[in-house]
């Protein structure tokens, strides 16, 4: 048994509001072993970010610790001054926080940013911070860190930008690393290696880490201890294999159920339609498109930065084809061109028997009904201003169908579609949770009865519940309208849920494609073995523990 580095016990926070208050956190308790990992499981809104926050004394002016005990290592934290809590932050505590492109100081070099903590703690001297700095870019697998230290972080991706947090939370050798879902807006593959990175350095160096995810299939590969948060409780704690293979409590059996990469057998897709053995009629035949991008100062004497390279594929009518790849993969400019967002270098696009790469303008305005898109981030999608009545009569407005009587008749019927209320089409985006404004924004593509809708990572910004809720949406809404999807993700465990055809994507080109029971259980390239491998959660056998029940 490990010593305790970190011990909360009671722990309470409430957020004041201008009318009423919030206790966001009520009556946590959490313990953290010396070289352990704990996980902090839940929704959002479920409490586990105040939580880890609350450690750091990094909460907002308007939340206040009102109850509870949080010790490191001996020292209680919630009675320290703000000076002891900056000798804290950064040398016996590291953060990772959750978005870097959010997290880094976008003028500053990477290496400047990382030597910061060893100067501000006085651990070294300008030069030593700098080497220092270089090596922890080294440790946490950035390739060339002389280089990247040099770089700024719009030079580098978001996987780098991750490794660069990773390593800024660990340069001073705490003893504790919290990390605030560090992974969540990374490709399976990155997310793999920037945990492997952490569990190296925890290794290397007995550092302690309170992980805070959604995801349970990574707590079930990284955690030691896994610790259940709902509406600002704790409600279920014990080691993975107990707390996954044999949950007690109600709320931890809904996250199971719902979560992605624990649910290997679980299909959404409707069964494909019968078509007394004829393959089904295709809506959309994209032709050996071609992508390039002009590169300004580029190494390669071609100038140029071919995105999309020969790519062909189908889309039948009423079913889901899904183009699976890392960023950078080619997918979503495969996705645009389809559109005719963006113009093809080379190749063609037909959907419903036209050619869209060869329409003018007017007759493609008129054949945007039929194609419509979901985009990735229901927060930045809709526009602030506009109440959902008005996002979703949007394209029936810009498009003239019908009267406004009628548009607003319309609305209502996409609001019960989508499983909202009538009455939600008075508020605005800020009063809706994030799944609610996912469904907003199915039901605005939805609004002009489109045959195609490009759905661009449509559940990636969601959490695992909200994820299944929007999954079955659009499965259902594919067996009532006959509407068909191309279905856009870099997660291979969503795929399988959704889509009845796969067409995987790598450095702009289709490297293997075919049914999803073809793809998903006899992958015939590497790099596809190599998505499915990444899913988070494949070493737990969730079977139940022997004498135990459901």
């Amino acid at each position: 048994m490990s010593a305790s580095l970190l011990r909360v016990t009671d722990l309470a926070v409430r957020y004041r509001g201008r009318r009423h208050q919030v206790d966001a956190v009520t009556g946590v308790d959490l313990e953290v072993g010396a070289g352990r990992t704990v996980a902090l499981v839940g929704e959002s809104g479920s409490g586990k970010s105040t939580t880890a926050h609350a450690i750091l004394r990094l909460l907002p002016a308007s939340a206040t610790i009102t109850a509870g005990s949080i010790r490191l290592e001996g020292t209680e934290l919630t009675a320290l001054p703000a000076r002891a809590l900056r000798e804290i932050r950064g040398r016996r505590v590291g953060l990772v926080p959750q978005d870097p492109a959010t997290s880094l100081n976008p003028v500053v070099p990477i290496g400047t940013q990382v030597a910061e903590v060893l100067r501000v703690h006085g651990l070294a001297d300008r030069r030593e911070a700098h080497e220092l700095a270089v090596q922890a870019l080294a440790d946490a697998g950035l390739d060339d860190p002389r280089l990247r230290a040099r770089q700024h972080p719009h030079e580098l991706s978001g996987g780098l930008r991750q490794r660069v947090l990773i390593a800024i939370a660990t340069v001073a050798r705490p003893s504790l690393v919290v990390a605030d879902e560090p992974t969540s807006a990374l490709d399976v593959t990155v997310q793999r290696q920037i945990l492997d990175h952490i569990d190296t350095l925890k290794e290397s160096s007995g550092t302690a880490v309170l992980l805070v995810t959604h995801d349970l299939g990574v707590a079930a590969d990284r955690a030691d201890v896994v610790a259940v948060m709902s509406e600002g409780r704790i409600v279920e704690t014990g080691p993975p294999r107990e707390v996954l293979r044999d949950p007690q409590h109600p709320y931890t059996r809904a996250l199971i159920a719902a979560a992605p990469s624990l649910r290997s057998a679980a299909r959404t897709a409707p069964p494909r339609a019968r078509t007394d053995g004829d393959p089904p009629a295709p809506l959309v035949v994209a032709e050996h498109l071609v992508k390039d991008f002009r590169v300004p100062r580029a190494v390669a004497g071609s100038g140029t930065f071919r995105a999309v390279d020969d790519v062909s594929f189908v889309v039948p009518r009423g079913q889901t084809l899904a183009l699976v790849g890392e960023s950078g993969s080619g997918k979503s400019t495969t996705a645009r061109l389809v559109l005719r967002l963006m113009e093809p270098t080379s190749g063609s696009v037909t959907i419903d028997g036209v050619d869209v790469t060869a329409l003018p303008p007017a007759r493609l305005r008129r054949l945007r009904r039929r194609m419509q898109v979901v985009q990735q981030n229901p927060w930045s999608s809709l526009d602030p201003r506009l109440t959902v009545g008005q996002a979703v009569a949007e394209p029936l407005r810009a498009l003239r169908i019908g009267s406004r009587a009628e548009q607003r008749a319309r609305v209502a019927e996409l609001l019960d579609q989508v499983a909202l209320p009538a009455s939600y089409a008075g508020r605005r985006p800020r009063e809706l949770s994030g799944g609610q404004r996912q469904r907003v924004a199915i039901a605005r593509a939805l609004a002009v009865r489109p045959k195609l809708v490009v759905l661009d990572e449509p559940v990636s910004a969601l959490d695992v519940r909200v994820q299944a809720q929007v999954l079955d949406l659009l499965a259902g809404l594919q067996t009532d309208l006959g509407v068909s999807y191309l279905f856009i993700s870099h997660d291979l465990a969503v795929v399988r849920q959704v889509a009845h055809d796969i067409a995987v994507m790598r450095r702009g080109r289709v490297i293997e494609a075919g049914t999803a029971d073809q793809v998903l259980t006899h992958p015939q390239h590497p790099y596809t073995q190599q998505l499915l491998d990444a899913i988070p959660g494949g070493s737990l056998d969730l079977a139940p523990l022997e004498g135990t029940t459901r």
